[in-house]
């Protein structure tokens, strides 16, 4: 297992190359795009974020002073926006309670102790949390999301319907915990789901045809 785990990232790498991935500025504003990145696409958290940049709200402080319908209105073309302020909203408050409003508190607590209060934050699921700590906070956590789940179950390594946390162990357990590698392994399962492994596969030309 954890050789074909390494040659699908080998095989992932060298067709599509690193992927930079997630674009932001700062550890909140990486925080802020994986709330509202949830059920939409990235083009349309882009032009959330640029809309808070604009009016130089792109901080803890900032929104958690801002009201929510305020909040709910420039994060409009996130979609969702009203249950996505709460989340936002939401968010912030833990900020604020438990680390100051810094992300480098945060930060430097333990992976497993940061996880547990994310997940009580109403609004924020295990891919969420994740996404958090991985890109945000720079842990070795390895994301699952749809596309994992599907690029996976399709080459027979886990069951589609297999747990969560059960997808996230295989990496856990099979590789090395790499910040760098999680990070550019997950934007590459995106990247080959998106363009060959979607819901109809376009399995010609795939970096994994033949694997």
């Amino acid at each position: 297992m954890p050789e074909r785990l390494v040659q699908i990232y080998e095989k992932l790498y060298a067709s599509f190359g690193p992927q930079h991935w997630w674009p932001g500025d700062t550890a909140f504003e990486v925080a802020v795009g994986a709330i509202l990145t949830q059920n939409t696409n990235w083009g349309n958290v882009e032009k959330a974020v640029k809309n808070l940049k604009d009016k130089h709200l792109l901080s803890p402080s900032a929104l958690h002073e801002l009201p929510h319908d305020r909040l709910a209105a420039h994060i409009r073309p996130a979609g969702y926006f009203n249950i996505k302020a709460k989340r936002l909203k939401n968010f912030v408050d833990l900020l604020m309670q438990e680390y100051q409003g810094s992300m480098k508190r945060m930060k430097r607590e333990d992976p497993g102790s940061i996880r547990k209060k994310l997940l009580s934050v109403n609004g924020i699921g295990p891919e969420t949390a994740d996404s958090i700590l991985l890109y945000a906070l720079e842990k070795p956590v390895f994301v699952i999301d749809a596309y994992t789940k599907r690029v996976l179950s399709r080459h027979t390594i886990l069951d589609h319907d297999a747990s969560y946390d059960a997808f996230q162990k295989l990496f856990h357990t099979k590789l090395k915990e790499n910040v760098s590698l999680f990070n550019e392994y997950h934007a590459l399962f995106v990247r080959l789901a998106k363009e060959y492994c979607r819901t109809r596969p376009v399995c010609t030309g795939c970096p994994l045809e033949r694997m």
